[in-house]
């Protein structure tokens, strides 16, 4: 299996390549970057742990690589900088994602897309209408808001966040929906008291804004790149159990061609289905505000990026 990482030199890439070396999944894993010499260093480093993994290579490659890659990883964004919402990257990363996909991303591609670079859902909903990709071969990453969900309702109740099973479904931002009937606690469906509720809720509304006021110069690196390997790994075993992933909807939770985070199940192909939970009105408000945000982005990215006000989007129904 050849994993194409698009970044390979930075935070996230670097940490995603660590975690493919170490799996049980025998890959070929191949850095591209901008700057040779960071992406020669890592692999320098990651080629003295081949022992303790599978990988039969990580090595430095060239953006043509992609072209017959099982997975393409676009981790490459511009530099992390003081912000409120990662939406400000938008346009920034548009371009840096456009200049990638474009020699590859036609209908002879046959892998498989894994967006990791902000903001997801607008970059996922564009690969799909824009360049023709398949809805099932364009994922973005979103476990990470689950993950801090997962903490937030672990501190609030005081119990392991090893116990606890919680999802963030929606908008990788503000729009994002926390799932609160489907909170387990050591296998267990568990209902928070409001006080509970309040401090699990402020956690995942501030962590973005908390972690980028610190000006440290870097992102979540290290759940980043477990969480991408997770994902990879899930796709590669194939898994009746769901994954948090951004997929393109046709339909689902009543949304049609807009990218958000779901539970979807994932094979090697991509994308095998997404499950269809129950939401209250307001978790569904929610959800269906975020599509409307990621709509307008899109849009955005039209005018940017193509010189027109009109996009895809508007030749179906979008929420």
């Amino acid at each position: 299996m050849k994993i194409v990482i698009f970044g390979g030199g930075g935070g996230i890439g670097s940490s995603l390549a660590f975690n493919l070396v170490r799996s049980e999944l025998p890959l070929e894993i191949v850095l591209v970057d901008s700057r040779p010499h960071m992406v020669t260093s890592h692999v320098m480093d990651l080629e003295d742990v081949l022992c303790y993994g599978r990988a039969s290579e990580v090595r430095a490659g060239t953006a043509e690589e992609a072209a017959d890659a099982d997975v393409v990883v676009l981790t490459a964004s511009v530099p992390l900088r003081l912000n409120d919402s990662r939406s400000s990257f938008l346009l920034d990363n548009a371009e840096i994602v456009d200049t990638i996909v474009a020699p590859w991303a036609g209908p002879e591609f046959r892998g498989v897309v894994l967006m990791m670079t902000n903001p997801v859902d607008a970059f996922v909903t564009r690969l799909h209408h824009h360049y023709g990709l398949p809805d099932t071969r364009v994922i973005g990453y979103t476990l990470n808001d689950s993950l801090r969900f997962r903490f937030g309702v672990a501190a609030a109740v005081g119990v392991s966040v090893r116990s606890v099973d919680a999802w963030v479904i929606g908008e990788h931002g503000e729009h994002q929906v926390p799932l609160y009937g489907r909170i387990k606690i050591s296998g267990n469906p568990a209902t928070l008291t409001e006080v509970q509720r309040a401090s699990a809720q402020q956690y995942v509304d501030t962590w973005y804004r908390r972690h980028v006021a610190l000006d440290s110069g870097r992102t979540s690196t290290w759940s980043s790149g477990l969480g991408a390997a997770l994902m990879i790994e899930a796709m590669a075993k194939g898994s009746d159990e769901p994954f948090p992933a951004n997929v393109v909807l046709g339909g689902q939770y009543g949304v049609r061609g807009v990218g958000l985070g779901v539970p979807a199940l994932l094979g090697a192909t991509g994308v095998q289905g997404v499950v269809e939970w129950p939401l209250t009105d307001d978790e569904q408000q929610r959800f269906l505000a975020g599509a409307t945000s990621v709509e307008a982005a899109v849009a955005e990215l039209s005018t940017h990026l193509d010189g027109s006000s009109v996009t895809t989007l508007a030749q179906q129904p979008g929420v």
